[in-house]
């Protein structure tokens, strides 16, 4: 069981940046598939993100924010990040990383055992 720790979230005006991290807790890191997901009040998590492990990572997104938001890795600090630029209104929620999960073709299934408490991301208008 992974438990990754997530950082950078905050308050921020539509339009602005701002960058997530998670440190992940695996020992394979660099193997590992990762993925950020984010959860509305009421709502179930929708993937956000996902970052395929191995030699040359490939990337998912959400329709959502794919074009504003960029995911990457640090294997060496094992760690992923979440770059979310052009910040709109409707991206405030709670974002969660999720470590070990499944990357395929169509995205990503997460590790239901490995969640962060996740980082809250505010953003006024």
């Amino acid at each position: 069981q992974f438990q990754p720790v997530e950082s950078g979230g905050g308050l921020a005006q539509a339009g602005e940046s701002l960058t997530l991290s998670c440190v992940a807790s695996g020992s394979r890191f660099s193997m590992q598939a990762m993925g950020w997901f984010r959860q509305y009040p009421g709502k179930q998590r929708e993937m956000v993100a996902a970052i395929s492990g191995g030699g040359t990572p490939s990337t998912r997104y959400s329709d959502s924010v794919r074009g504003r938001f960029t995911i990457s890795r640090d294997n060496a600090a094992n760690k992923v990040y979440l770059h979310m630029n052009s910040l709109k209104v409707e991206d405030t929620a709670n974002y969660y990383c999720n470590e070990g999960g499944t990357y395929f073709s169509q995205g990503y299934y997460p590790n239901l055992r490995s969640w962060g408490r996740g980082t809250q991301v505010t953003v006024s208008s």
